[in-house]
């Protein structure tokens, strides 16, 4: 079985705790969420494997591995590493792709097959083609 999200498991536990009381069903908390209830069990099945069987059963009881999984899933969670955005000045250095070429690929106007572009320099390259194939279309 697949780990459930961690956004549903929020939502649930936070059902689970706003509603106050100390016997909370899966009916209960479908009504108090929103979702059906066997939708509910899905999710939850990964906490409790008996909860599919026992419509009755007590939610009250998961609630600590429901909070111990959300904390774990969060320590483990890779940062997105942002790329810095191409800017239109950057663009405008190059008149074309092939002045891009010239500068970035050449060496005293032979090719330098040793030369190495950057992501950041791949990325610059694509938007010169596609604005080149923009161009073409019109």
């Amino acid at each position: 079985m697949a780990d459930p999200k961690v956004s549903d498991v929020k939502k649930y536990l936070n059902g689970i705790l706003k509603i106050n009381k100390k016997y909370v069903t899966t009916e209960r908390l479908s009504r108090y969420v929103g979702i059906y209830p066997e939708i509910i069990n899905e999710c939850l099945t990964y906490f409790e494997p008996t909860l599919k069987m026992d419509p009755e059963f007590n939610l009250m009881e998961i609630v600590g591995k429901l909070k111990e999984y959300i904390v774990d899933k969060e320590e483990n969670k890779t940062p997105v590493i942002k790329k810095p955005a191409i800017r239109k000045n950057e663009l405008e250095e190059y008149e074309s792709i092939q002045d891009f070429i010239y500068r970035k690929l050449t060496y005293g106007g032979v090719v330098d097959r040793n030369a190495q572009l950057s992501d950041h320099d791949l990325r610059v390259l694509k938007k010169l083609i596609t604005e080149e194939q923009n161009k073409r279309k019109k």
